[in-house]
């Protein structure tokens, strides 16, 4: 992590003391956060990212911030003061009211951090372990980004321990869901397929940009129901995220998969070509700084 941090529109060094155990957020995991790439100084598709931080505050009730604008003002300030121009950004909105325990003398309802760090590298692929029953599609609470993340971070520290980088979470039908901080794709011989939402998985924000924005011709991406033989016979399986974009997928369960690179790699220039211009056309508008200003 680098060594400011946001809390609440203030930009403080991480080692102060900002928080208290009655705030109720941060003892419960009530909150929703995002993570985002900061590329060339821009917040990359900080509107998709806002508009699902919403969605999942709304139904975790949750306060959110009410200026949008004023928010990303804030963290291009952070990224300013941390010269944290290709990096990482994580932003979280927590809760601090409710239940029996809230603490005396909270003065919010719900608190803003946010904090940066360099970029990961995540080496040219990745083996997955499988977690069984680890996605409950038809709950309410499929597919929010909350900060009760406890049971993923077990899952990937288990994983780790036996020699993987992530893990395929299925859901309680036995079809592939996602991963504990990704999306899953896989290339089959009629086109490329991810899991539907109807699978308990996230809505991240590169698979959407994939699928709503992408358009490299002779491939068709699409979504439907995968079982875990389909990545087995797959040309080949990557994961998407915003840290990891689109990286091939080399085992699952110690088991080889196809390594058919051909359309994953004409896929991450579609989406690397995107992102450049995105953060291009970014640059050339006026900076929230000044639009914000009086």
């Amino acid at each position: 992590m680098h060594p400011l941090l946001l809390h609440n529109g203030r930009i403080v060094s991480t080692a102060e003391k900002t928080l208290s155990p009655g705030q109720v957020g941060f003892m419960n995991g009530w909150g929703v956060f995002s993570t985002l790439r900061v590329a060339g100084g821009v917040l990359f598709a900080w509107e998709r990212h806002w508009a699902r931080m919403n969605r999942d505050a709304t139904l975790m009730h949750v306060p959110m911030p009410s200026d949008a604008a004023a928010l990303e003002r804030d963290l291009l300030t952070l990224v300013e003061a941390n010269r944290a121009f290709e990096a990482t950004l994580r932003v979280a909105i927590v809760r601090n009211r409710g239940g029996f325990f809230e603490g005396l003398g909270i003065e919010r309802d719900f608190d803003t951090i946010a904090f940066t760090t360099g970029l990961h590298h995540w080496g040219s692929s990745v083996a997955l372990a499988v977690e069984e029953q680890a996605r409950h599609s038809n709950c309410r609470f499929a597919g929010t980004k909350i900060t009760s993340w406890a049971q993923n971070l077990t899952w990937l520290e288990r994983a780790k321990s036996e020699g993987c980088d992530e893990v395929v979470l299925l859901d309680e039908q036995g079809r592939v869901s996602e991963c504990t901080s990704a999306n899953i794709f896989a290339v089959m011989d009629d086109g490329v397929w991810t899991p539907p939402l109807s699978a308990g998985c996230l809505p991240g924000v590169t698979r959407a940009v994939i699928l709503e924005e992408l358009r490299v011709p002779g491939v068709q991406v699409r979504e439907r129901h995968l079982a875990l033989s389909d990545l087995y016979s797959a040309r080949s399986v990557f994961i998407t995220s915003t840290t990891r974009e689109l990286l091939p997928v080399a085992l699952i369960a110690g088991q080889a998969l196809h390594r058919n690179d051909e359309v994953r790699e004409r896929l991450q220039t579609a989406f690397s070509a995107f992102r450049s211009a995105y953060s291009q056309g970014k640059r050339m508008q006026p900076s929230p700084a000044l639009a914000g200003g009086a």
